[in-house]
């Protein structure tokens, strides 16, 4: 299990109560899961992008640890340029 974090920017509130149902809100938009499981957070993520889909509106960004990813992280985005971590020489970067 691994750290989930989501982030939603201008969505409708439908998110909030079903992200507040499975994460902890720490900030406005901001939603933390310590030791969230592949499965439903692959599940939680099928959810907020159906909705996004037909809905068509505000931005998502999902970030969990992944060993197997640069820096150890994945990052899914919704709503805005797909983002990738790249290692410059030890230092990390998101390139857009």
């Amino acid at each position: 299990m691994a750290l989930t974090i989501i982030v939603t920017r201008d969505v409708e509130a439908r998110y909030r109560g079903f992200l507040t149902s499975v994460m902890l809100e720490i900030s406005p938009g901001v939603y933390v899961a310590p030791n969230m499981s592949a499965a439903v957070r692959a599940r939680v993520w099928e959810v907020v992008s159906g909705w996004w889909h037909s809905l068509g509106r505000g931005a998502l960004v999902l970030v969990w640890r992944d060993k197997a990813a640069t820096g150890h992280l994945r990052i899914e985005t919704l709503g805005e340029p797909p983002k990738e971590i790249v290692d410059a020489d030890g230092v990390l970067l998101v390139k857009r």
